[in-house]
């Protein structure tokens, strides 16, 4: 088969997910999948409440983290997966307008890491937002919207 330019390949129909595509990354052509991008641009859905321990290592696809608060006031403890096992993941937190000063995610380190050298963080504001990454030893906070 002979090589056609982008604008000579037939269109592509409805996609699984599963469909392989090329990546250049650090230099190198790598692949990945349609769910594989899809991954890192779709928010995942999640339902704060008072009381609740949320482990984030249950989600290891998320990269935005849509928040939204249902019930009694109160505090959610989110635990963030170890930085070891999420070198170079970044995590974006986003909060809607069900959050207020009596609502609050704690956005806690596992055991043994750190959240910019110090212990959780507290979202607790409609609208606020943070950005956090991992070098595989620790969380950085690399930034925030308030």
């Amino acid at each position: 088969m002979a090589d056609k330019r982008i604008s000579a390949l037939d269109t592509a129909t409805t996609l699984g997910g599963t469909e392989q595509l090329p990546l250049v990354q650090s230099g190198t052509t790598k692949k990945t999948t349609v769910n594989g991008i899809k991954n890192y641009l779709i928010a995942t859905n999640i339902t704060a409440q008072a009381s609740v321990n949320v482990d984030l290592a249950d989600y290891p696809d998320a990269h935005i983290v849509h928040l939204s608060w249902s019930g009694a006031n109160g505090t959610a403890t989110y635990t963030l997966p170890t930085a070891a096992s999420s070198t170079n993941r970044k995590i974006r937190f986003i909060t809607d307008n069900t959050f207020d000063t009596n609502t609050r995610v704690d956005l806690t380190p596992a055991s043994g890491d750190t959240l910019d050298g110090t212990g959780a963080y507290e979202i607790n504001k409609a609208y606020e937002g943070i950005a956090i990454w991992s070098d595989g030893t620790e969380w950085f906070i690399i930034q925030k919207k308030a």
